[in-house]
């Protein structure tokens, strides 16, 4: 055979069997993971019973999957909370209890969740806001991020911002700690957490195209103040209808609780004037903004799940949505967070996804910190030793299993634990400054502190007990851990409001006008 014969058959036989061989990206069968995360959003949902709150793309994922209706935070602050269940532990194990704290200066030799997914060959992706941010003050930067975290990161930045002129405020210039909220012109897809959802559904587009495994980190800035929503989610509600809590304001309840506990729902004194009837309106049209955010946060995990489903990763992915804390709107006569009552405490919690039970609820008391080894355990993936929390998939196979007896959450110098039925928080070491007892069978709202009770006392020794013990496993380094450091926040910058004028020593000179 002449040699130019050979080569044309080699290259026919080439071309024959290389058109039989499939073009396509290999499908990776590792499951992927999507973590929602909305921030300050309490458990005023549908799917938790709320008859008011509008939020049906999160009560649908709670149909398709687990809620956890006793599910509590480790700290009520955003930057305390997020770091501890990124890592899995206790905020006495992270060493951060503030805000503008960098991981990376207490815990620098910590394995993060998304670390994790990256040593495991997975694509870490954040979009907004996982760990601490100035919000609102910081959106569109990276704040206090972990870079070790991520792959990529994405920093939305909308309407919201650029406007934040025109939103009302208890105090002038104040948004991100005061009580502010705007019913705003234009879109969804103009406003921060609009444009996060859309760049989470093209990442979504690009895994689906790539094969790659990702964990995929969306970060909502709402419904933390400011409450900023287009219009037309405040349109979905009747102001007037929208109830005021009048009980636990008064000096009296105060005496029944320690100084503390007191000191903790009194800490925003230009607040507590909302819960009086004569303001009664005004509170009315702040909660009304924080159901109307809720509401627009909920249609952006509905675009971002839809999207899921389109693309069929959603065969393959499972879905995790929770808040940092909780948020109490008028209860105990306070607004917002950082208490020990269950308001600030709970969270709304909910995985779903390939083999996970569809509406299935379980009451086991549970912790963010468990969503780090939970999502080990449905990834086959080993969790690091410094991973205290627990894993939740018992729970998914069965109902009524329990992981632990109780949810502790620490603020300040208290503690609390959070059982099926109990609640004791205990003030300062030895509680010294006082107990609380709440029994959530007859008294949910946590307004009957029954710790000086002679009938609950023996039931009160036992869960000194339990608390005690919820404490010092708490405190102690975990094996793996590597280096621990104390670390105050880092001094920030005031808020520059865009449109505002400033001279040359930072003081405002000029206020850009709400109607401009």
């Amino acid at each position: 055979m002449k040699p130019y014969n050979f080569i044309l058959s080699l290259l026919i036989i080439l071309l024959i069997f290389g058109c039989n061989k499939k073009n396509e990206v290999k499908e990776n069968t590792k499951p992927n993971v999507l973590f929602i995360i909305a921030d300050d959003l309490n458990c005023d949902l549908g799917s938790y019973g709320h008859p008011q709150v509008i939020s049906p793309n999160i009560d649908k994922l709670a149909s398709q999957g687990i809620l956890f209706e006793n599910a509590h935070n480790q700290y009520p602050l955003c930057g305390p909370s997020r770091a501890s269940f990124m890592t899995g532990m206790y905020a006495d194990q992270t060493k951060m209890t503030n805000n503008n704290v960098l991981l990376r200066t207490t815990v620098p030799d910590v394995i993060t969740i998304g670390q994790r997914f990256r040593q495991q060959g997975y694509r870490s992706v954040r979009i907004g806001k996982i760990y601490h941010y100035d919000n609102p003050s910081s959106i569109g930067t990276s704040s206090a991020d972990d870079i070790y975290t991520w792959d990529q990161t994405i920093n939305p930045y909308g309407r919201d911002k650029i406007e934040e002129y025109k939103i009302n405020t208890l105090k002038p210039r104040q948004y991100g700690g005061t009580l502010s909220w705007l019913a705003a012109d234009g879109t969804d897809e103009e406003q921060t957490d609009g444009i996060g959802a859309t760049e989470a559904i093209e990442q979504l587009e690009k895994f689906s195209n790539s094969g790659k495994n990702f964990f995929l980190a969306v970060g909502m800035y709402r419904p933390h103040t400011p409450y900023v929503a287009p219009k037309k989610y405040f349109d979905m509600y009747d102001r007037s209808s929208i109830e005021i809590p009048y009980t636990g304001i008064n000096d009296e309840y105060l005496k029944t609780i320690p100084e503390w506990a007191a000191r903790s729902v009194r800490i925003k004194g230009d607040q507590i004037k909302l819960n009086l009837e004569s303001n009664k309106e005004l509170a009315q049209e702040i909660k009304e903004a924080y159901f109307a955010t809720t509401t627009f946060v909920d249609a952006q995990v509905g675009r971002i799940l839809k999207k899921l489903k389109q693309t069929g990763l959603d065969k393959n992915t499972f879905v995790v949505f929770t808040s940092d804390h909780g948020y109490h709107l008028g209860e105990h006569g306070h607004w917002q967070k950082q208490t020990l009552f269950d308001n600030a405490t709970r969270v709304p919690l909910i995985f779903s996804g390939p083999g996970i039970k569809s509406g299935a609820k379980s009451i086991s008391p549970v912790e963010l910190i468990d969503i780090y080894p939970t999502l080990m355990s449905l990834t086959g993936i080993e969790a690091p030793d410094h991973v205290i929390g627990k894993s939740l998939v018992p729970i998914f196979e069965n109902n009524s299993y329990k992981v632990r007896n109780s949810a502790l959450t620490k603020w300040r110098n208290g503690y609390s634990i959070k059982t099926e039925r109990y609640r004791i928080s205990k003030w300062k070491k030895e509680g010294k400054l006082g107990y609380e007892l709440y029994d959530h069978k007859s008294d949910k709202e946590e307004l009957i502190n029954l710790a000086n009770n002679p009938n609950y006392s023996y039931l009160l020794d036992s869960l000194k007990q339990e608390i005690d013990l919820r404490i010092s496993k708490a405190i102690l380094k975990p094996k793996g851990v590597g280096r621990q450091f104390e670390q105050e926040s880092y001094k920030k910058a005031p808020n520059i409001t865009p449109g505002d004028l400033f001279d040359k020593n930072g003081k405002r000179i000029y206020f850009k006008p709400a109607d401009e």
